[in-house]
């Protein structure tokens, strides 16, 4: 008789700067990550920078005009525009809790945050992968750039750098954004990013069908990398 193959475990802590459950990323994400793996089981929790807060407590961190802000879910599907850098104080507390439950990956579910090293999880950060892999493919031409919205813009350089031209256009992924509409207006682009893991593959091909040049996504980008860690 034949010994019975324990499949290997994986853990991975997905972490957003809004509330859980992500039902708008995280089931397409694991979809993405396990597509055929054999041998390994592949389990993940869920942690919200937002959750279990008030109304009273989500309205205290909510971005003041000219502040660095992220756009990103409620629990409900609704859309808040947070403070930066209330949003990554809380970030980096939770992160520090996790860092000791023993997962062998904690992925950060936003393209847009700065965090504190951990000591004992290794982190894939969305920003810092995403951001890589544009500026890789960079060429003479002037990159195209989907954002959340319209007030990112502005402090978009401040916060991501890259070293060619690039095109700038806001679609909410929360709040019915116009993506096909924003999408042809890059057209004339080398290549697109949609800049926001809350952009899914179904927005995806919205984008494509008015957008002439090449469309990436940043959940698809994070996820093979996940992927390749397992």
């Amino acid at each position: 008789m034949g010994e019975d193959i324990m499949a290997k475990a994986f853990r991975i802590a997905f972490v957003t700067i809004g509330q859980t459950p992500r039902i708008d990323i995280v089931p397409e994400m694991m979809a993405d990550i396990t597509a055929g793996l054999k041998d390994t089981e592949v389990t993940c929790q869920e942690f919200g920078v937002l959750d279990g807060l008030n109304d009273a407590e989500l309205t205290a961190l909510h971005a003041q005009d000219g502040e660095h802000s992220f756009a990103t879910r409620l629990k409900s599907g609704n859309e808040i525009v947070t403070s930066k850098k209330l949003t990554e104080e809380r970030l980096n507390l939770i992160l520090q809790t996790i860092d000791n439950q023993g997962f062998n990956l904690i992925v950060l579910l936003c393209t847009g945050t700065h965090i504190t090293p951990l000591k004992n999880t290794l982190v894939v950060e969305a920003q810092r992968i995403v951001d890589a892999t544009v500026n890789a493919l960079t060429d003479d031409g002037t990159l195209g750039v989907i954002l959340p919205l319209e007030r990112q813009i502005d402090d978009f350089h401040e916060r991501h750098i890259f070293s060619g031209k690039t095109k700038l256009v806001a679609a909410s992924p929360y709040a019915g954004g116009d993506i096909e509409k924003k999408a042809a207006e890059l057209s004339d682009c080398s290549f697109v990013i949609m800049h926001c893991m809350g952009y899914s593959g179904e927005m995806l091909e919205r984008a494509r069908t008015t957008c002439k040049a090449p469309v990436l996504l940043s959940r698809r980008i994070v996820s093979g990398v996940i992927r390749q860690m397992i």
